[in-house]
């Protein structure tokens, strides 16, 4: 049957202004990180995006390396654009990453113009894309001039291939020195992608100062701890779930359930409860309670976690008792 979205997706999801640009991002963002795999079904796949997009999440994240295998969620993602949601085409924010091991050899990984290049192709190709809208270098690499990666991201631009470009897991001082050089570029930078959470903060150690001084928007990834800020383990770990199905790829592995943060997490809960929230709704809040935040990317394996999610923008604001109880659940 034709996909017909949702007429009022519009009507509840806000819509953050991304830095100093003029680019709106969902607060909502849906990540393909995990469950677009080879082992995942087309079909539950299908109603994951559409109930993203039926709910006003514009924006699907990806990355080269998304899977698993590598290249599988791009692959999954493409064949879905193409029954679906080409004729929305103009309504979506697609991005898409390089930077980690990709393809075997000395040009398949890091941060080289012959391998940014190379792998924006090949993402364009499995994807069935003209262009992205967000290129990301997906890591800093060590071994390659910082002006050569951000060089090669204002290339893809100008040959159109992107229309924006970020960083991912650059520290503060390394993301402002990326935001220079691409400014004097003239392909300014639009956005910067951390891991954020209520259990891993280091962003706050200057990199959300950074970024905003640069008029650089961000956007949160792994705000639920891979599920560990869920009720998901909360009782055991359930057998579909990804510390049991051990997926690899950067998945959640069972050391993280640890005595620690499942305490954290039972005591976050509670208050989650007292907010008339899920401890997932209270996790996202707490990360887009920041003005300096443009989105949060979610990921998920069936549709009513997205529901689930969304529902976290209802909530009212947090109390300055509310947040001071949060310090010191996380402190214990």
């Amino acid at each position: 049957m034709t996909y017909l979205p949702n007429p009022a997706r519009y009507d509840t999801m806000p819509y953050r202004r991304c830095g100093s640009s003029g680019l709106r991002l969902p607060a909502i963002s849906l990540g393909l990180w995990q469950n677009f795999g080879e082992k995942d079904t087309l079909g539950n796949c299908r109603t994951l995006l559409r109930t993203a997009f039926d709910a006003g999440i514009t924006h699907v994240d990806l990355a080269n390396n998304y899977g698993p295998p590598p290249g599988a969620a791009e692959e999954t993602f493409g064949r879905l654009y193409a029954s679906d949601f080409r004729p929305y085409r103009d309504e979506f924010i697609i991005s898409t990453k390089a930077g980690y091991g990709m393809w075997p050899g000395p040009y398949g990984d890091g941060g080289s113009r012959k391998y940014l290049v190379a792998s924006l192709d090949q993402s364009l190709r499995r994807t069935g894309l003209d262009y992205v809208d967000i290129y990301y270098h997906h890591r800093p690499d060590p071994h390659t001039p910082l002006e050569e990666s951000m060089g090669a991201l204002a290339t893809l631009v100008r040959q159109g291939k992107a229309l924006y470009v970020g960083l991912s897991n650059y520290p503060a001082a390394e993301a402002r020195r990326a935001c220079t050089i691409l400014r004097e570029l003239g392909t300014p930078c639009l956005i910067h992608q951390p891991k954020y959470s209520l259990l891993v903060r280091t962003p706050e150690d200057g990199l959300l100062d950074a970024l905003a001084d640069e008029g650089v928007g961000c956007i949160a990834f792994s705000a639920l701890a891979q599920g560990v800020l869920t009720d998901k383990y909360l009782q055991g770990v359930p057998a579909d779930s990804r510390a049991a199905r051990q997926l690899g790829n950067g998945a959640i592995e069972e050391s993280q359930l640890n005595p620690a943060n499942l305490e954290k997490a039972r005591q976050l809960n509670a208050l989650a409860t007292e907010r008339g929230q899920t401890l997932a709704q209270l996790a996202l809040a707490w990360v887009l309670r920041d003005p300096r935040m443009t989105s949060v990317i979610i990921g998920a394996s069936k549709p009513q976690q997205i529901t689930d999610a969304v529902r976290c923008l209802d909530a009212p604001r947090f109390g300055d008792e509310e947040l001071a109880r949060i310090e010191v659940i996380l402190a214990g």
